[in-house]
């Protein structure tokens, strides 16, 4: 049997799937991801996209963040591909218990997934820092310079940065679903950042699948690995 169908194979005999996902999943709806050839870690700022997207730096210069923010971590208008449409297709038929993703863009609700773990927050839900009034996503993409609330305070995404720890509760929901789950699939990750790269070491099964691009530090540990586009396996898996 080839990988793919022991895949197929193992998706079939599993109702307790756990999916891990990062950039690459979003790529094939055309969100450049970070560190691709024409990602945002190759493209010229007067800082690094690191620092411009910390903390430190956010406090000190929000001004500069949020025309940095705007320009390229604001992804409206992009719809749900094929591996956001399959991923909800399962947990409607009972066989995924859960999406944990390093994406803020929101496509797997868009696609349908209702239990969704955003380990680093979302661009829809915005905050303001003062009054903690909600504004939607368009609101800060259309404001001038700092989004302000009506009463003045600023109009933070509900974004992680770096500097800033993840929101203990879905992290610890994360953890809870990958510890019981049957099967894990973990894409579109280099697994380099942490600490939600370290989240797949609490998977207790034997079926670890890894599909990526390019290698990464845990290819030896999964017990199936793909080099491939996402497209390309979750298109032949919409069809179990």
């Amino acid at each position: 049997m080839n990988k793919l169908e022991t895949l197929k194979q193992w998706v079939k005999e599993s109702n307790r799937i756990v999916f891990f996902g990062g950039a690459g999943v979003s790529t094939e709806s055309g969100i450049p991801d970070f560190r691709s050839v024409d990602g945002l870690y190759n493209q010229k700022f007067e800082y690094p996209p690191e620092v411009i997207i910390s903390h430190s730096f956010y406090e000190r210069n929000p001004e500069y963040f949020f025309r940095f923010y705007r320009e390229k971590m604001l992804p409206l208008g992009y719809e749900p591909n094929i591996t956001h449409k399959c991923l909800a297709k399962w947990e409607q038929e009972g066989k995924l218990s859960a999406v944990v993703t390093q994406n803020i863009d929101g496509l797997h609700q868009k696609a349908g997934s209702k239990r969704v773990y955003e380990l680093h927050g979302s661009v829809l839900r915005n905050y303001c820092t003062r009054c903690g009034k909600f504004y939607p996503a368009e609101f800060v993409k259309e404001s001038e310079g700092i989004p302000r609330c009506s009463c003045g305070g600023i109009v933070k995404p509900d974004v992680v940065l770096y500097e800033e720890g993840l929101d203990q509760d879905t992290t610890t929901k994360s953890v809870m679903a990958i510890r019981q789950a049957d099967l894990m699939i973990v894409a579109g990750t280099s697994l380099t950042v942490y600490p939600a790269a370290g989240l797949v070491n609490y998977y207790r099964g034997n079926r670890l699948v890894l599909i990526n691009r390019d290698e990464t530090p845990y290819d030896s540990q999964a017990d199936l690995v793909f080099h491939d586009s996402l497209g390309e396996i979750f298109g032949q898996l919409a069809e179990i």
